[in-house]
């Protein structure tokens, strides 16, 4: 609690972190912010063609009854997992970057991983407008878009827990950096982004989907298809899980932090 209360004593300082990433992030660019586009969009074009088209992964029919289209569908995974893998990277990133400034005036540590993450998490919202208004064109609508900015926080705490643990100790050993990017690399497919989950379900034993549906990024995807594609709401049980993992992972990734971070201005 008195860590918490620490930054929201600097919340001002975080503000301002958060804009001057945004104002540096595509300084000197032509495009400037339409990158924030054409990225995700670059992405979705690769993995639609690869996955969509030449393996002929297939999505399930939405919401509406009669849009069935592998883009959408993935799409509504991709919000999700660049939400999350641009938080945890970013936190490493942000840290590093703030080693100069910590040494010249003290502020909690954890400030530019958070400002990071509000910034992910601003590109999150750019990429899920896009997808409600193609969900708009395509006459797959719901309530169940309100589950959004509900997704936004819980993918972001439990983010940001991971990159609290990581930033830390990859100033203290820099091979947690070079971990870190070959676990997400592992953990983007063993999360059912470019594929539906019926194919993982279809083809293991009972007890190994068991097992692979504890990735808590299952879950959050999950949540993103239900609200943007299928229009249904998750279940209760889902609620509950998810919620405790997000509040669990953020909490114990801020006492690692915390108790790491004493003597991290030093190495930084």
């Amino acid at each position: 609690m008195t860590a918490v209360a620490e930054i929201w004593t600097y919340r001002n300082l975080i503000y301002n972190l958060a804009q001057r990433e945004l104002r540096s992030r595509y300084k000197k660019s032509v495009l400037g912010w339409a990158w924030s586009l054409i990225n995700p969009a670059s992405t979705l074009i690769i993995f639609s063609i690869v996955f969509g088209v030449i393996f002929g992964a297939e999505a399930p029919r939405a919401g509406n009854g009669s849009t069935n289209s592998f883009a959408l569908y993935l799409f509504c995974g991709l919000v999700v997992w660049n939400f999350f893998s641009g938080t945890v990277n970013g936190s490493m990133a942000a840290l590093q970057s703030a080693g100069a400034l910590l040494n010249k005036v003290y502020f909690p540590p954890a400030c530019p991983a958070i400002a990071n993450m509000f910034t992910v998490m601003l590109q999150a919202v750019i990429e899920g407008g896009i997808l409600v208004a193609i969900m708009l064109v395509v006459g797959n609508v719901g309530l169940t878009y309100l589950l959004f900015p509900f997704l936004l926080v819980l993918v972001g705490l439990f983010g940001l827990g991971v990159g609290l643990v990581a930033s830390v100790y990859n100033v203290y050993l820099r091979d947690v950096g070079y971990l870190v990017g070959v676990g997400m690399n592992m953990l983007f497919y063993a999360t059912p982004i470019v594929y539906p989950i019926s194919q993982v379900e279809a083809k293991i034993p009972a007890w190994a989907f068991r097992i692979y549906e504890l990735n808590p990024l299952t879950q959050f995807v999950a949540w993103a298809r239900d609200a943007f594609y299928l229009l249904v709401w998750p279940s209760a049980l889902s609620f509950l899980v998810v919620i405790a993992v997000s509040l669990v992972t953020f909490a114990v990734g801020s006492l690692l932090f915390t108790r790491k971070a004493r003597n991290v201005i030093e190495e930084l």
